[in-house]
């Protein structure tokens, strides 16, 4: 696996120092009333984070995959929420790197880069969760412009994203449906609704809305790579850097609820030693750092393979799958370690506990994961089929 470089490692210590001063010390606070975190959006800004996955020659930071999920892993750490924030806006920085026009390239990523601009991603729609096949959200040719009708839901950061990813229909005629995608890129205005915040278990400060699209017009050069119906191919390769970045952020959750737990069973005593030394204890604190440990490896192996330039849709859905797991897991057994504090809003592990389920469900929920990752490993197996 790859090292980082010297101004990576850098990188990764400044949002380490930025978590640990910044972000710990206010969690507690904007957690327990839903607050969006301006002041610490801000800083990101300033240092640099909405620009990792952007050229340098457009005003990014330009770092690698691995780099951009240990830097992930360290946001989920001190607030899920704040990795989520810079989510789906990642997603979009990379396609438009990767795909888009010269023109959409010098419009949007300078602004992209300082967030000034910031991004989200539209994929699911109220009827269809993760079966993107069953989209009905179109854009419609008008002379130079599109027309955009339909729906998408559970959309992150929808409320402050000044530029949306859209994915939807520019040929509804196509067969199979994929074939007939783009990825439109929508900067707000009229005939956009965004709604109010969906109510949530965790991953709260951080919106999640609906947004509705009512005959709003863009241009037609809006979509992505100025070539329509080839936005399924490069929603797919956005969700690679998707899936890798809600490993790492599963990994900074349970990272987190490990820490935790591993420190309260040094300081909490009962039959008159320190309870890690009950073999209960150890063992939990034993199978959480290595399901951590492995959550973190085998999404840097899934980074490293993308920074390699090479296909990484099974590494990445493996890591997202296998992380987002163990998450739930540490932070159901960082809460046994804490006994009945854990249950309390006193101590953190309770927000880990709510915060875990959503990297289960989101980017694909795991269980469709699966069918994807079994798909892969068919697809990857080149021996011949055994015959009786």
């Amino acid at each position: 696996m790859s090292e980082l470089t010297t101004d990576e490692q850098a990188m990764v210590r400044l949002v380490t120092e930025f978590v640990d001063d910044r972000v710990r010390p206010a969690v507690r606070e904007l957690e327990s009333t839903d607050t969006y975190p301006e002041d610490l959006i801000e800083e990101m800004k300033k240092l640099g984070f909405f620009g990792l996955l952007i050229p340098a020659e457009h005003g990014g930071v330009d770092v690698s995959t691995t780099c951009f999920a240990r830097v992930t892993e360290e946001l989920a750490r001190g607030w899920m929420s704040l990795a989520g924030a810079m989510g789906g806006h990642s997603v979009i920085s990379y396609l438009v790197r990767e795909f888009g026009t010269p023109e959409q390239k010098e419009r949007l990523l300078p602004r992209m880069a300082d967030g000034s601009l910031r991004a989200t991603m539209a994929l699911t729609e109220p009827s269809g969760g993760s079966d993107l096949q069953a989209m009905r959200t179109h854009a419609t040719r008008d002379g130079d412009d599109l027309v955009i009708n339909g729906s998408k839901t559970w959309i992150s950061n929808a409320q402050h994203a000044g530029l949306i990813g859209l994915l939807c229909l520019t040929d509804r005629d196509a067969s199979p449906t994929h074939q007939g995608m783009s990825v439109v890129l929508v900067e707000a205005g009229e005939g956009l609704h965004v709604s109010g915040k969906i109510p949530k278990l965790g991953y709260r400060g951080v919106e999640a809305c609906e947004l509705t699209f009512d005959g709003m017009r863009v241009p037609a050069d809006a979509v992505l790579g100025g070539v329509p119906n080839l936005g399924w191919g490069h929603m797919m390769r956005g969700l690679e850097v998707g899936r890798i970045q809600v490993a790492a952020r599963a990994v900074g959750v349970a990272q987190a609820a490990f820490a935790d737990a591993l420190s309260y069973a040094q300081q909490r005593e009962s039959f008159g030693k320190p309870i890690w030394k009950h073999q209960s204890v150890g063992n939990l604190l034993a199978d959480m750092g290595t399901k951590v440990r492995a959550a973190r490896l085998m999404t840097t192996d899934a980074a490293v393979r993308l920074d390699e330039g090479k296909r990484a849709d099974l590494e990445a859905g493996m890591a997202k799958l296998f992380a987002s797991e163990a998450a739930m897991e540490v932070a159901l057994d960082a809460v046994r370690v804490h006994g009945g504090y854990g249950y309390s809003k006193e101590y953190d592990v309770e927000r880990y506990f709510r915060d875990a389920p959503l990297m289960i469900v989101g980017e694909g929920t795991n269980e469709i994961q699966r069918n994807v990752i079994a798909a892969q490993l068919v697809a990857r197996d080149q021996r011949p089929s055994s015959r009786s």
